[in-house]
Parts: structure tokens; sequence; C-alpha cells
């Protein structure tokens, strides 16, 4: 039976295969539940744990073990813990049947786990006495752990904190991943250039890992569809001739702070099949037949594989299917372990995808429950959509994921099928709803017409879903406005704004535990799983001693990163400078070019015009660019070249310092963060969707600059006007001016001879002695009406914001007060309350304590 258009009726059809699938705190929390800390073991108990895991785990000698066999003992004594709670919490589940929360993402960047672990199980302090008396120390034996390189910026950040805030709540939240052997790199500064090098974080092997080959699943790929009919005449296309990929579970225990719950993150590891191809194997090619299964393993073993060719591509979209596919076949086995159809599916599993890359989860699903388990297609349907949420997480469009059809056809036949089939009958209700309409079922529809043709992800995810969530206020609106108009025309009652947030307990009780205690010793309400309650320092702010302990918390946080960079750069810095830090991925939206721009102006008005800072300044930028992105490695190179005139000018001395702190990563994140005086969000308005590091930076003391972009805009809210410096342009005068073209920045640079200098400088080698015209591409950049993140547009606001932070730290007192406020202001952006508003108006799911 075919369809409208010719299309074949995909409803139908199933795998055709001889195989079979194998498949806490001191303070209240939800729903008045009080999680309390639970008392910790004697220390002994702890060094026995750890004695034996040196001996018969590792086969070391406890009188002999290295740092790093001594690391691995302790947090496998850790892991003890971990399981022992990780199996009660299960059972605790399955006995309530509680609803179960899965969140998809191709990212987790979860940094190092010993810290964590041990703050979130209340063990800190009785570890760190055991190692004490073993003659080891706690904080050295954590140096030793590898960050779990499983993620690149913030949107595998973000995952982590959710992670931990369902563990904290208590909600039974599972993660699903990739077991990445390799990160996205390794970054080292060579001559000033950005060099990527192998991040084998599993080279030690991982403690937090446990390994459950046992539940091993076959995923197929490859192959073509054969059309046949069923035993009534009924279209019944068959999956042939497919290829599998093996896929083996790794579970990283997740702690909930007070230790009750420690949920699982679940992340699969590729493995080709255990034979050989024995077609080939005969032939006698043996070679071939070990490189094919060398190719399969190649899924899992390096996040974000570059698409610049063909292969390459096909490589990233096998490794999105394979980790949704693994994930859905693991979240129907535990769901049919307890029921014996799919009624009861949407609600008992809400599945969360995490932008994008996921979403093929949502013809993953579909395949499952109509090829597999004979469901109808409008109940599979029906029953897709109540389970699937989406977060979109880009305004960008480019970054809007899409597969060639042809792509698609060759490594999943099946699922294109599926996905014309979901799209043939949106498009007959875009066409009921605006009949007549040719415009908007080309705009709206899942498959984008032209040479080549291509899926779009972000469409198939907002179809297959019930709900769809920016990530701050200012975003949400534009993905409605702007983005998605016509999808939230269609279903107005999908969309929501969710706010990122971050978890307190990484960010502020473990990076920063000089202030935690400070905090501890003056607030009687908790705060470690309730921020709010950070308000209570208002009335402190302005209490000299209290200024007195938390200016010397902020100095000796400086000292340390002081000399963190002398150790990786071998530049001095004073930690008595305003530490001025721009630390996130680089990209050009979010403008480490502004914040060059300016350094060189103030550079060149001391060396020419006599004019210093009217304070010492020390800038400091840390983050990746992706290996193939010329532009942001043009950047760094320009950073790295404007550091080295500055840092060498002796008419400069200690004015101002230029410093890039290479390999930008959690662990890094958590000593850079703690030190930072101003904070620096300067994206152009309307391009960053929220930023979590802007929220990470006000919790630790730190005072913000930037544009009227993501949350900066609800952090002003909370902290007040007068205690954040905003300059810029707004969303709306960024759109007006794309729409209008009227943006001239020549004549910017023109009529402003102080823009004008520093252009010239640049564009003439001054930062470039060697190759005069390296940095020409910048000049032409910033110099071109197209250049859509308009720099020089905002640049003079953006000297005058920094002129203004400079006045108030010249003020300390005045300076101090507004970093406590920013603190104590900070608690509507903890990654607890986002997570209590998915749970309660998207996935409807209850904590089960």
């Amino acid at each position: 039976m075919y369809t409208h258009r010719g299309y074949p009726d995909f409803s139908k059809g199933r795998l055709h295969s001889r195989y079979d699938f194998i498949s806490i705190t001191l303070a209240e929390v939800w729903m008045n539940t009080k999680a309390v800390m639970p008392q910790s073991p004697p220390p002994t108990r702890h060094a026995g744990a750890i004695i034996r895991h040196l001996k018969y785990s590792l086969g070391a000698s406890p009188k002999k073990a290295l740092p790093q066999s001594l690391y691995q003992a302790t947090a496998l004594a850790v892991r003890n813990h971990l399981i022992d709670k990780m199996m009660e919490t299960e059972d605790r589940y399955t006995q309530r049947k509680a609803k179960r929360v899965y969140y998809l993402s191709l990212e987790f960047l979860m940094g190092r786990s010993l810290g964590n672990n041990l703050h979130n199980l209340g063990l800190f302090d009785a570890f760190s006495e055991t190692l004490t008396d073993m003659g080891a120390d706690l904080e050295e034996l954590r140096e030793q752990e590898h960050d779990a390189a499983l993620g690149n910026g913030g949107l595998g950040r973000l995952a982590a904190c959710f992670l931990d805030s369902m563990a904290t709540l208590g909600l039974p939240g599972y993660g699903y991943g990739i077991n990445y052997e390799f990160g996205l790199f390794k970054q080292e500064i060579d001559n000033g250039y950005q060099k990527e090098k192998p991040d084998n974080w599993l080279v030690d092997g991982t403690p937090w890992l446990i390994h459950h080959p046992e539940a091993a699943c076959i995923i197929p790929v490859y192959g073509h569809i054969q059309h046949a009919e069923d035993r009534d005449g009924h279209y019944n296309p068959m999956w042939m001739d497919w290829k599998t990929l093996i896929g083996v579970p790794h579970d990283m225990p997740i702690a909930g702070y007070g230790g009750k719950t420690v949920n699982t993150l679940r992340l699969y590891a590729a493995r080709s099949s255990d034979d050989f191809d024995m077609d080939i194997f005969n032939t006698g090619d043996y070679l071939k037949a070990v490189e094919q299964k060398m190719t399969s393993e190649t899924v899992s073993k390096v996040l974000y594989p570059s698409d610049a060719m063909e292969s390459g591509r096909e490589l990233r979209l096998i490794q999105e299917y394979f980790f949704v596919a693994c994930a859905i076949r693991d979240i129907v086995a535990r769901y049919k372990r307890s029921h014996t159809n799919f009624d009861a599916f949407a609600d008992q599993v809400a599945i969360q995808l995490n932008d994008t890359h996921p979403a093929l989860a949502v013809a993953e699903l579909m395949r499952l429950l109509v090829d597999e388990h004979a469901l109808e297609w409008d109940q599979a349907w029906q029953t897709t959509c109540a389970t699937f949420a989406y977060t979109n997480h880009t305004l960008l469009p480019e970054a809007l994921e899409k597969w060639p059809v042809s792509l698609m056809e060759h490594v999943l036949p099946r699922h294109m099928q599926i996905i014309f089939e979901i799209n043939h009958r949106f498009l007959a209700d875009v066409q009921s709803r605006w009949p007549g309409d040719t415009q908007r079922p080309a705009t709206m529809s899942i498959i984008e017409e032209g040479h080549p043709k291509q899926v779009r992800m972000a469409h198939l995810a907002i179809v297959g879903s019930h709900s769809v969530n920016g990530v701050a206020a200012l975003h949400s609106e534009l993905v409605k406005k702007d983005l998605l108009p016509d999808f939230f025309a269609l279903y107005p009652d999908r969309f929501s704004n969710k706010t990122n947030g971050v978890t307190p307990r990484r960010w502020l009780l473990k990076a920063n535990p000089g202030l935690a205690k400070l905090i501890d010793s003056q607030l009687k309400r908790p705060w470690v799983t309730d921020i709010t309650n950070l308000t209570d320092l208002v009335p402190l702010s302005r209490n000299p001693d209290f200024q007195k302990t938390f200016k010397a918390i902020k100095q000796a946080n400086k000292k340390r990163l002081s000399k963190i960079i002398w150790d990786t750069t071998r530049i001095v810095v004073s930690p008595d400078s305003l530490f001025t830090i721009h630390a996130k991925r680089i990209h050009e939206y979010k403008r480490q070019l502004l914040c060059l721009l300016h350094i060189i102006h103030q550079y060149l008005a001391l060396v020419e015009d006599g004019i210093p800072p009217k304070i010492p300044r020390t800038y400091i930028f840390a983050g990746k660019a992706a290996p193939g992105y010329d532009a942001a490695k043009r950047i760094i190179k320009l950073i790295n070249s404007v550091g080295d005139t500055i840092n060498n000018d002796p008419r400069v001395g200690n004015h101002i310092k230029v410093v890039f702190i290479p390999d930008y990563r959690v662990s890094l994140a958590e000593k850079i963060i703690p030190a930072a005086d101003l904070s620096v969000q300067i994206s152009t308005a309307g391009k960053e969707a929220s930023g979590t590091g802007n929220m990470k930076f006000a919790l630790n003391g730190a005072l913000t600059i930037g544009t009227l972009d993501g949350a900066n805009i609800e952090i002003m809210e909370e902290v007040g006007q007068e205690n954040i410096f905003i300059f810029g342009l707004t969303a709306e005068e960024v759109h007006e001016i794309n729409v209008s073209r009227t943006y001239r920045p020549w004549e910017i640079a023109e009529n402003t001879p102080t823009i004008r200098r520093l252009l010239d400088a640049i564009g003439s080698g001054r930062f470039s002695p060697d190759d005069p015209s390296r940095f020409i591409p910048v000049c032409e950049t910033l110099l071109s009406e197209y250049d859509p993140y308009l720099h020089l547009a905002d640049l003079r606001g953006y000297i005058a914001a920094q002129e203004k932070a400079e006045a108030c730290y010249a003020d300390p007192v005045r300076w101090t007060e507004k970093a406590i406020l920013n603190v104590a202001h900070m608690g509507k952006f903890s990654s607890d309350r986002t997570i209590r508003e998915y749970a309660e108006e998207i996935w409807h799911a209850a904590p089960c304590l």
C-alpha cells in the first residue's frame, strides 16, 4: 500500500535477522522530605578498605604504593559505599513503582569524581583523616585523577549538574551517553598556537565505571529494506543484511548530597561482534576482517570526530544513533521487566533530549514499538510523543543539526522510512491547520528540500516531543519568536522556559571550601541544598569583619591561581591586581576578540598616551577552539601574541598582564572560577542561549561585565543593576541592525581614532613582527558589514563598562559589598531549582526518598 506522493506506508515493518537482541543534607528538600547526612564509619574502617583494595584489587604493597595506586585504592573504597547506596536506591525505586527520568546527552562533562563523591556521601573529613594517618594527603591524591573526558563545554557540564541535582532531590534519574575512550582533545599551546593532543583519560583506568558486559546489546546499521507484504496483504518492509555493533554499558554512580540516593549514568562503549565477518575471513583476507572489527570500535573512540570528510560525517551519525539505540533498548527492557504491554509506558518513562544530538531516539522508539512490539502506528506515536521532551540550546541556525537523506538511507534505511512517514503525517496536520499556505509546509517540514535533501533533526525532536524548552528567559522567547515561530504557532502549549542552573555542591562547596566554610559559620539556615538561603548574607555585605574574611578567601584563591599560571605559562601575575577572566569555549559569538580589543586599547593608551589603568589588571583567558575552526584558533594565536608583546614590554611593568591558560577543563575551572574578580560574559545579544559560567563566577563572588544576553539578564534582575556592569546592544537592536543591514563598522573606525589605532596595530603586524600580515583576516572580519557578532558596535560601550569596573575596584569596601551581594542573590541559579521545574512541569515525576 502506497501513500500520498508515492511514499510507501512505512508505519509497519520489522528487523529481519536470525539474531535475538541481548538485551542530605541539613536542608529540607522537595516535598518536605528531609535528607540527613549519614554518620561516617570510623576512620579505621576506611583504612582497612583502602589497604584491602591496594593488595587485592591492585596487587600493590601498602608500604610501597605509588600515589596513583593509592588514589585508585581510595576511590575503590569510596565506590564500595556508592554501590551499596546505588543498589538500595534501585530497590527503593522498584518497590515504589516510581516514574523514571532518562536524560540523553552526547556529552557529560563530569570532571573528577573523588572529591565530589566524598562530599556528597558525607565522608570527606573521615577519608581525609584516614589518609593523613596513613601518611598521605587527600588533596594530592585528588590530583592523580584524570578528568572524565566525556564532554566539551556548557552542554556537557549542564548535563553533569543535572545528574547531581536529580540524585540530591531523590528523583529516579538516569543519564545515557557514550563512554568515549578519548575526549575532545588535550590542548597545548605551541608558539601561541593551539595544538591538539589525544586526551586518553582512561590511560590509567578509572575506578568510577562499572563494566556490565552481560547487559550488552546488538545495534543494527546499514543494510537495505526489502519491500514485502504480510499475510493480510499489508505493506511490511523488512530491514535486511544489516551489520552489527555491540553496545557494552559502563555505569558511573552519581551520588546525591546526603548519600541517600545514588543514581546511575550509563555510558556505552562500542565493540564489534565476537565473530569476524566469516565471508571475508574465508576468502583469506584476514587483515580486512580485523580492519572491519577495528572500524566498529571507533564509534566510541573520540568525542566529536571531525566531519570535514564524508567518512567523518558518517561516523558522527553512527555515533549519535548508536548511543540512542542502546539507551532506548535499555529503557524499554527495564520497563518490560514489570509490564506486559505499553499502555503505561509514558506514565512510567520520561526521556529528555539534551539538544538535537539524541533526536534519532524518536525514530528508534517508533521502530521498536512498531517493528518489534507490533504496536499500531497511532498508539506508538501517541506513546512516543508523550514520552519525549526536547531542550533547545542554540539560537544559531547553523548549529541545528541536519543530516543528508542519502547518508541516512545508507546508514539507517528503516529509520529514514519512519522519518518520511512521520513527516508525511505531520505535514498533513500543517496543511489542515493552514489550508492553502504553501510556504509553511516547506519551512516546517522535517525534510529540507534541496541538493542534497536533508533531515532537520531539531524539527524531528519538536514533532516527536510533548515539550520544547529553552534555557533562559530571553532565549526561550527568541526560540518562539525568531527561531521556531511556525512551530510555536502550531504547538503553543509545548513551549516553555527552564533557565539553566549549576550545582552548588561542586561549584561552591567543593571548588571554594574557604568561602563555603565562611558561609557555614554565619548562616543558621542550611544552604547546600537550598541556596536561596544565601540571602541571609545580605546584612553581612557591609560588615567590616565579614568583608575582611571574604577578601582574604578571595586573595588566597587568587594566589593559588597565580601559582598555576606560573607553573603552566611561566608568567608572573600579581594576586593584588584585578583578575578579569574570560574562560569558555573559543567561538566568535562569545567575543573573546572584543575582550582582546579592549586590552589592546588599554595597552596603547599606556605606551603611547601615558595613561595607565587606574589599577593593575590581569586578563586571563582559557578555552578550546574546535580543531577545524580556523577563525577561533586564530583568536587564540592573537591572544597569545598580544600577551607576549604586553608582558615583555618594559614600559608596561605590572600595569597589565595577559595570560592564556591551556587545556581548560572542569578541574581547572574549579581553580579559576573562585579566583575571579571580574567575570567576562560578552556574547552578542541574542546569540548565547543561557551560559552557566556566568552563574558559577557570580556564585563565587565575581562581579559580571556582560551584555543583555542569555542568563546575564536574569542575573542582573537578581543581583540588581548596581551590582553588575551591563553594556551593549540589546537583542532587539541586534536584530534590527541585521534586518536593516545598517551596520557600518568602517565608519565606526574612521570616526573613532582610538578604535582606528588599535585596528592599525593588529593589521600592521605590531603583534606579529615575524609575519606582519598574519592578523589581517581579523581586521577584515571586524571591518566587514557582514560581521554577525557586531564587535565594533559594542566596543565603545565595553571600554566604558571596563572603566566603571576599574573605578569600582579601586574602592575595596564598595567592591567587596557588591561581590558578597552577588553570592547572596544566586539562589535562582541552582540546578536544583531547574530540575524541580523540569520534574513538575515536563516530566511529571516525583522524588522517591
